[in-house]
């Protein structure tokens, strides 16, 4: 399982030389397969339709200039061209972590592949504070949330940090035509640089975020829960839709972000490093993984809970009801497919916040 490429690219910047190349302490490269393999699978399947979907439904909210849906816009294109590079990552893991398609398509690879992390993380954030400026500051929004400056800030995020990408182009740890070595971003040598910025990493790209995403979404949660307005029904949605955002996030990416902590900890206190590498390689390439179960869950979590797409999803699928009816329209069956609308009517609910939630 690969590692984020600033790791290489801090290691270039020492005197060492390409761990892959000198070290003596290998990793166990086969514990992770099949729970690798497994991953990879589900949420390539899941994950690709879902997106896909996600994109259309999302392309109307952009052309009524929905601030939202720009966001899950951009948060789906990011996704799809993330989750193309899954079936190279399980058949680099299922040949021993031994890459046969040459440099440039490791570089290519890894380049989306750890793009698409930290995009998503900031762009999760823009969906909550975007939640929260329209719940909290109903009426000052109108003036704040606007189109244009949406995609503003999804292109800053955007080139931010494929500009901090761009150096995984000239690492020598993405060199994989070796014939001995065709490793594709394997773990490095840990120095005190690399330690450093896993710190920064940890703040900046975990725990900021998380407290972000706590405060919007109990703040959104306090607003509703006070007015006077709102259904209890519609409130106990609110509460469930800001629990699971927050859980979601700590599910994906806290585990990855605890071990980082923990390998950057180690280099100060731990002095037989590869027993402690062979030790949380495993677990730490896992955790990695299981940072992709938020590209495949991010339809489910954030379009379902929009109401404008609920809309569009029910007001397609009557169209379909509607055009099934006509061509069918003998009495008893028209009426059986009116009771069974109905019924499903009676069963779909809109949050009504501001046209956020």
């Amino acid at each position: 399982m690969p590692v984020p490429f600033v790791t290489q690219v801090l290691n270039t910047s020492t005197n060492y030389p390409p761990a892959n190349l000198t070290s003596k302490c290998s990793m166990p490269y086969d514990e992770d397969r099949v729970p690798l393999m497994i991953l990879y699978s589900m949420v390539f399947v899941v994950g690709v339709p879902a997106n896909f979907a996600t994109f259309l439904l999302t392309m109307q909210q952009v052309r009524r200039a929905n601030v939202l849906g720009i966001y899950l816009f951009s948060l789906s294109v990011c996704d799809l061209m993330y989750l193309c590079t899954l079936p190279l990552w399980a058949l680099y893991i299922y040949r021993g972590h031994s890459w046969v398609w040459g440099s440039t398509a490791c570089k290519w690879t890894g380049y989306i592949f750890f793009n698409n992390m930290y995009i998503s993380v900031f762009l999760l954030c823009c969906v909550s504070v975007d939640r929260y400026v329209a719940v909290v500051y109903s009426l000052e929004s109108r003036g704040i949330r606007r189109p244009k400056q949406a995609w503003m800030i999804t292109m800053v995020i955007v080139v931010i940090v494929a500009l901090g990408h761009l150096p995984v182009f000239t690492m020598e740890e993405g060199d994989a035509d070796s014939e001995t070595q065709q490793r594709c971003f394997e773990p490095g040598q840990t120095t005190a640089m690399v330690t450093g910025f896993n710190y920064a990493r940890v703040l900046i790209g975990f725990l900021i975020p998380f407290f972000i995403l706590v405060f919007t979404n109990r703040t959104i949660l306090s607003s509703i829960q006070a007015s006077n307005s709102i259904k209890p029904k519609q409130k106990a949605k609110v509460r469930r839709l800001a629990l699971a955002v927050v859980v979601f996030f700590l599910v994906c990416f806290a585990p990855y972000h605890v071990i980082l902590l923990t390998r950057a900890i180690s280099f100060h206190t731990v002095s037989d490093k590869c027993h402690f590498d062979r030790g949380i390689y495993t677990p730490y390439s896992i955790f990695l993984g299981f940072s992709t179960i938020n590209s495949a869950m991010n339809p489910i979590l954030y379009v379902l809970s929009s109401d404008n797409i609920r809309k569009e999803v029910r007001r397609g699928l009557s169209s379909v009801r509607s055009w099934r009816s006509s061509q069918r329209p003998q009495v008893s069956e028209s009426s059986g497919q009116l009771r069974e609308m109905s019924a499903v009517s009676r069963h779909v609910s809109a949050i009504q916040i501001n046209n956020c939630l």
